[in-house]
C-alpha cells in the first residue's frame, strides 16, 4: 500500500483526479441519508487507508474520536424529537432523533475531512497549477501555495525541534518557563523561515514573468483511453445518484420522528453513489493485485 501518494489513481489526468474529489465533496456536503453516509464514510476511510497504508491508523482513529463527539454533542444542544432515552438537569431530554441527527453530522463532517485528506495526498500542486495556471496563474500559484502550507509548516518545525534538541534546547525539555521560551523560539523561527520564504519565491516568480503575459507549458500529463473510461464511469455512476435523488430516494426528516426514503430510487442512488467513491480504491486495489500478481511470476 502507498504511504505518501497513490500511484494508480493519482497517475490519471489531473482533470479526472478533480473531477472526482469535486464530486466527492460536494455531494458529501448534502447528502444526510443513512445509505449515502454510510457509503461516503466507508469509501472515504478505505481510500485514505489505501493512501497512507498503516500510518493513516493514528487519523482514523482521531476520526472515529471526532465522530463520537459530535454525534454525542448535539442531543445535550437540542431537545427536539419524540422518542426520550433518558431526562437529566430535571426536564432536559435526551432523544433518539437528536442523537441519531448528530450522528449524520458527524459521519459528513468526518467523511468530508478524508476526502479533503485524500485530496491533499493526490492533487499535488503541480497538477493544480496544470489545470488553472493559464486561466488564473496568480490565483492558482495561490492557492497551490496555501494548499502546501501546513505540510511544510509541519517538516520545517520537525527540523528546526530537532535542531534545537541537539542543543538541550528541545520544546519539551526543562521546566515549564523552559518549555515555553523554547516553543516561542521554535515559533519564531518557523516565522522568519516562513516570511523570508514567501518573499523569495515572489520574487523568483517576478523575475520569471509569471502572470505577466501568455506562458507556455510543459506537461508530462497526457489525456488517454484510460482517462476517457475513469471520466465516462464516473458520470454514469452520476447519472445514477441524480435519477435516484430527483425521485426523493436521499430524502429524510429527523424531526419530531425519523422518516426516510427506503425503497427502489435510495437504491438506485446509493448504488450509483457508492460506483462513484469507490472508484479510485478499486483502481488502487485492481493495481496492487496487477503487480503482485506480475512478481510472482518472476
Amino acid at each position: 500500500m502507498g504511504e505518501q501518494t497513490d500511484q494508480a489513481f493519482a497517475g490519471y489526468h489531473p482533470a479526472v483526479t478533480f473531477a472526482f474529489f469535486i464530486g466527492a465533496i460536494v455531494m458529501g456536503f448534502f447528502f444526510v441519508h443513512p445509505f449515502f453516509l454510510c457509503v461516503s464514510l466507508f469509501s472515504s476511510a478505505l481510500y485514505y487507508r489505501l493512501l497512507t497504508g498503516r500510518k493513516g491508523a493514528r487519523y482514523l482513529l482521531g476520526m472515529t474520536a471526532l465522530f463520537v463527539c459530535v454525534s454525542l454533542i448535539n442531543p445535550f444542544l437540542n431537545n427536539l424529537g419524540d422518542t426520550v432515552l433518558f431526562t437529566y438537569f430535571g426536564d432536559r431530554r435526551f432523544t433518539l432523533e437528536a442523537l441519531l441527527y448528530g450522528a449524520s453530522s458527524g459521519a459528513l463532517f468526518v467523511s468530508v475531512l478524508l476526502w479533503f485528506a485524500c485530496y491533499n495526498l493526490v492533487m499535488t500542486s503541480d497538477k493544480f497549477i496544470y489545470l488553472f495556471g493559464r486561466c488564473i496563474p496568480s490565483v492558482s500559484l495561490l492557492l497551490s501555495m496555501v494548499l502546501r502550507l501546513v505540510p511544510s509548516f509541519k517538516r520545517k518545525t520537525i527540523a528546526i525541534a530537532g535542531a534545537r534538541k541537539g542543543v538541550g534546547k528541545a520544546p519539551d525539555s526543562g521546566e515549564k518557563r523552559d518549555k515555553l521560551r523554547n516553543s516561542m523560539d521554535v515559533l519564531s523561527v518557523l516565522t522568519s523561515w516562513a516570511l523570508e520564504g514567501a518573499v523569495v519565491t515572489a520574487d523568483s516568480m517576478k523575475s520569471r514573468g509569471y502572470g505577466s503575459g501568455p506562458r507556455s507549458h510543459f506537461s508530462l500529463f497526457r489525456f488517454g483511453r484510460r482517462d476517457i473510461a475513469a471520466l465516462g464511469a464516473l458520470s454514469l455512476s452520476l447519472l445514477f445518484v441524480i435519477a435516484g435523488v430527483a425521485r426523493g430516494g436521499a430524502g429524510i426528516t429527523f424531526y419530531p420522528s425519523v422518516s426516510l426514503n427506503a425503497g427502489i430510487d435510495t437504491a438506485v442512488g446509493a448504488t450509483g453513489y457508492a460506483l462513484f467513491l469507490l472508484l479510485p480504491s478499486a483502481v488502487h486495489l485492481w493495481e496492487e493485485a496487477t503487480w503482485h500478481i506480475l512478481r510472482s511470476r518472476i
